[in-house]
């Protein structure tokens, strides 16, 4: 251990003596690593941000039936267009299917104009639900309270508004039992939606929530339904999937041999379609920017067979005075590691100041995670010891007495 600190000590000297070089040594490991750094800060911030929306759209612990499933290809996409839409009767059929199926969610959506005396909101997200929107783990009132089920199935003109939607359309004033337009129609306000937060820049929380029923007075009926199924148990949500659908054949006469004309996905589907679409791209983009390091690993090589070049006599003198081979590779190589590692350092607290700078400029998440540290630093270790061995072997192999005489 005294050995090693030891060569780190004789190689930071060698590095502070020569500071400007060692400076543009490792620049190219300081580009390279705060790149990686900054790129997979990003990119892990990015499948976060994602993987909350699908979950938080879907639920973790539930699975929704829809007209169709992700469609991959132009005749998926076609052959789901002439799928009958998923209607009310559809989610009876589910509510009775299975011991299994806790409880069923009809909802549609659409935008409209939403009006108060105070502001007018263009084009406001609707959402249209069944009764069972009640008790979905994310359905938080923050104030005022939830839609009764009487109110439900009396189909009457209430609304749940989103907390940006309140704030931007009652400003500080309490909306709770006051009245807004929906699309020419009035609504009354009975509860405000706990915040949600943004995504990309974009905010979650201006949506409006009303009675299916009322939905419908104001888009019509004939809207496809999307169905959130929430199993009895997170255990059984498989059995559950497989019970839906079971009971959505049923429900639609299909013969055995005639495929499903409809779909059921969970928030596992969503998301390995966008690791499908997306780790291609992430892998490629942190291979370029890892080109970096061969070409600083190249500049390092150089740089040390310089160094031995240099200090050829220093060398010679040493293997004198009895340092064997291993001890002169060793001294080479822990210079370079040294070298190369420092690099990384500062390349891995740059690459978090850069995703940092750029989440806060731009919507873009970031999210530092322990192992892309070790990965920074070890990375360059790495890149010192593979990129420093040449020069160690040649500085290891020097003959005393040739080395002596060189001036």
């Amino acid at each position: 251990m005294n050995q090693f600190l030891e060569a780190v000590g004789i190689a930071l000297s060698a590095i502070w003596a020569n500071k400007l070089r060692s400076f543009l040594t490792v620049l190219g490991n300081i580009v390279a690593v705060s790149s990686i750094i900054a790129v997979v800060s990003l990119v892990q911030g990015l499948n976060s941000s994602v993987s909350g929306a699908i979950t938080s759209q879907v639920g973790a612990d539930s699975f929704m039936v829809g007209r169709s499933g992700p469609t991959r290809t132009e005749e998926e996409q076609l052959r789901a267009q002439s799928h009958p839409r998923v209607t009310l009767d559809d989610a009876n059929a589910l509510r009775g299917a299975s011991e299994r199926i806790r409880f069923v969610m009809a909802e549609s959506g659409g935008s409209a104009e939403a009006k108060t005396r105070r502001e007018t909101l263009e084009s406001l997200s609707i959402q249209g639900v069944t009764k069972e929107y009640v008790l979905l783990a994310s359905t938080v009132i923050e104030t005022g309270r939830a839609m009764t089920p009487g109110e439900f199935d009396g189909k009457r003109n209430l609304v749940v508004l989103g907390f940006d939607a309140a704030d931007r359309l009652f400003g500080g004033l309490d909306p709770i039992e006051k009245y807004l337009t929906i699309a020419g129609i009035r609504f009354r306000v009975v509860g405000v939606h706990k915040a949600k937060g943004a995504i990309f820049g974009q905010s979650q929380d201006e949506f409006a929530v009303m009675p299916l029923g009322a939905f419908q007075r104001l888009f019509g009926n004939r809207q496809s339904l999307r169905l959130t199924v929430m199993p009895s148990d997170q255990t059984v949500i498989k059995a559950a999937m497989d019970d839906a659908t079971i009971a959505m054949r049923i429900q639609r006469r299909l013969r055995p041999a005639e495929p499903d004309n409809f779909g059921i996905v969970t928030s596992d589907t969503f998301l390995a379609l966008y690791e499908q679409i997306t780790s291609g791209v992430f892998a490629i983009l942190i291979g370029v920017v890892s080109l970096s390091l061969v070409v600083s690993g190249i500049v390092i090589m150089n740089i040390m067979l310089m160094v031995v070049s240099e200090r050829t006599r220093e060398i010679g003198l040493r293997k004198s005075l009895g340092a064997r081979r291993r001890d002169i590779l060793w001294q080479i190589l822990t210079e370079s590691i040294t070298l190369s590692t420092l690099g990384g350092m500062i390349g891995t607290s740059l690459g978090f100041l850069i995703a940092f700078v750029i989440s806060q400029m731009t919507p873009l998440p970031a999210i530092v995670e322990p192992w892309s540290v070790v990965l920074g630093i070890s990375t360059t270790a790495v890149v010192g010891l593979f990129f420093g061995m040449y020069p160690a072997m040649q500085a290891a192999a020097l003959d005393p007495i040739e080395a002596l005489r060189r001036e």
